[in-house]
């Protein structure tokens, strides 16, 4: 499912145009995959963006859900002769992994579930129990195998794949790849509030990045920054539940789905931001986390050193706060909700 992002990119708006060594920084703006991009890069007057663009079209033919002819679309069709690319492969190898590492609270294969919800649960008013009994039989990681050559095999021909909680995440790190290709040290893309970056920003220091106070906000009006976090490498991402949710029976869900149960979460984190060494990692991670709570998300956390993450927790002692917990390490309540 799309998701709505809380992670904000911290740009000072007076940063030089010219990197300390000398170089200039390019900065590539956009819309790509129904949402924006802005990409900054330590080049030499060089403008990628024409090359950039390429690297959309071939991602999209590959992953997108919403792209009839794309890789993913025709294997969701059972098309026997379609074979994954390399970025399907990844996408899927790297998603039965953490599938596995978080007792299936990431799986690919919840397209059905999200289908049947409907974008931005639209159709939650008209879910019945019956109908996600039904649907759950054939949701499950572990009911498809890509082999060697990259044919995808299903144990049942109604599961789909949904690459869009790792997609984008995934994109920022081929665009980054390509840019140490091309022998660039200093970079910055980030993909709907998914960010891979390298080096230092123009002012010669470590890139910032920003963690949205919690403010319930569907409107997405309130962008109030409560922790900078500072990197010089790897993959960020967000996911929270304060910004699409909806209300039923009194009770606020989120818009993430928990494919073990069918049914939106309903748990203790309200936004999880995930460093890792790869966007792609920390993209599904955040996902991940999100539907598994904090006490399981921090058992995950003990067993892989190399991921950190920072959650947003309600305070249970004091009604309407909450606090930021990094890694088991109480951080500061932060405020009220």
């Amino acid at each position: 499912m799309k998701r709505v992002f809380c992670l904000l990119l911290v740009l000072c708006t007076s940063c030089p145009l010219i990197w300390s060594k000398g170089y200039q920084a390019q900065r590539l703006v956009g819309e790509v995959f129904n949402t924006s991009y802005h990409i900054i890069y330590e080049g030499n007057g060089e403008d990628w963006h024409d090359s950039i663009r390429v690297l959309f079209r071939e991602f999209d033919g590959s992953l997108s859900m919403f792209n009839d002819t794309s890789i993913l679309s025709r294997m969701n069709r059972n098309d026997q002769t379609v074979r994954a690319n390399a970025y399907v492969q990844t996408v899927v190898r790297k998603a039965q992994e953490i599938s596995a590492n978080t007792n299936g609270a990431f799986d690919i294969t919840v397209a059905p579930l999200v289908n049947l919800w409907g974008f931005g649960f639209k159709n939650s008013d008209k879910v019945t129990a019956e109908a996600v009994d039904s649907i759950r039989q054939f949701v499950g990681y572990r009911k498809i195998c890509l082999d060697a050559d990259g044919q995808l095999s299903k144990a049942d021909p109604r599961t789909q794949l949904d690459a869009s909680s790792i997609a984008k995440g995934y994109m920022c790190d081929v665009i980054g790849s390509w840019f140490r290709g091309k022998g660039v040290t200093n970079y910055m893309v980030e993909i709907g509030g998914e960010i891979a970056l390298l080096g230092t920003n123009p002012d010669g220091k470590e890139w910032g990045v920003g963690i949205n106070v919690p403010e319930e906000d569907a409107l997405q009006r309130v962008n109030g920054i409560m922790k900078v976090i500072r990197l010089s490498s790897g993959g960020v991402a967000t996911s929270g539940n304060y910004r699409n949710f909806y209300y039923r029976d009194g009770k606020r869900y989120a818009h993430t789905i928990d494919p073990r149960t069918g049914y939106p979460v309903q748990q203790d984190i309200i936004s999880s931001t995930v460093i890792a060494p790869d966007c792609l990692t920390a993209d599904a991670y955040a996902t991940a986390f999100m539907v598994m709570g904090y006490e399981k998300a921090m058992e995950v956390l003990a067993k892989n050193p190399t991921i950190t993450a920072y959650f947003v927790l309600d305070d249970e002692d004091h009604e309407g706060e909450y606090r930021v917990v990094c890694n088991n390490s109480l951080i500061g309540k932060t405020g009220k909700r």
